[in-house]
């Protein structure tokens, strides 16, 4: 029990570090603006739960899932860097008021609202569980080589429990956005999403630098 804790801490709190639910809170409010309370929820819901799915398999399988479609880290990471920094472009250029004229033009139901087509990508992938958490999931599961057949038990409970925590959070944070953009106030929201987009843009660059760093690193290590 004790090493299954540990794990579950340990594991829980590196992806919560990474991924920064109340943070991704803002910029989902942000991309959102036009949809209703319960039907952000419901957004949330299925973002949360793709999230628990998406680190579920990059626990166990993340390792064997992109080298059987031969895809890099490296790869995953530019790409993903790339969508995430598009993202925070966008939201960083766009006007004041231009979110309220884009809620007024969009569909007031989630079932038509183009949104809908965003809760995987790129919502949960790469704005949520990004190439970093999916990397760190990874090297989370080669920590913890199991020797045994306890040993392999507790790493597979632990892993699941760290997905599912994380999950949960990433849904509490999602779902009561608009509290947090209440509680900041219409002045206070419009610093906040800017600096979530300026984060985000950052966030995206990082991403792409490192997995072109690690991609140039690798050429220059290959013989040649």
């Amino acid at each position: 029990m004790a090493q299954m804790l540990s794990a579950w801490l340990f594991g829980y709190s590196a992806l919560l570090s990474i991924i920064n639910p109340p943070a991704g809170a803002l910029i989902f409010h942000g991309m959102t603006q036009w949809l209703s309370e319960r039907e952000r929820a419901r957004l949330a819901r299925a973002i949360a739960l793709n999230s628990f799915a998406v680190l579920v398999v990059a626990l166990f399988l993340g390792a064997r899932v992109l080298g059987f479609f031969g895809i890099s880290l490296e790869a995953l990471r530019i790409a993903g860097g790339l969508a995430v920094a598009v993202s925070g472009w966008r939201m960083l250029s766009e006007e004041p008021g231009a979110a309220q004229r884009k809620a007024d033009k969009m569909p007031t139901s989630l079932e038509t609202a183009p949104v809908e087509r965003m809760a995987f990508f790129p919502l949960t992938l790469p704005l949520t569980t990004g190439p970093g958490s999916i990397a760190a999931s990874i090297a989370l599961a080669a920590e913890r080589r199991a020797s045994g057949l306890g040993d392999l038990l507790v790493s597979g409970v632990a892993s699941v429990l760290v997905a599912a925590s994380v999950a949960v959070t990433i849904w509490l944070a999602y779902a009561y956005s608009g509290a947090l953009v209440r509680r900041l106030g219409p002045q206070g929201t419009v610093v906040a999403s800017k600096l979530a987009a300026f984060l985000l843009l950052c966030i995206g660059a990082q991403i792409m630098l490192t997995g072109a760093t690690d991609a140039l690193r690798h050429v220059l290590a290959t013989p040649g």
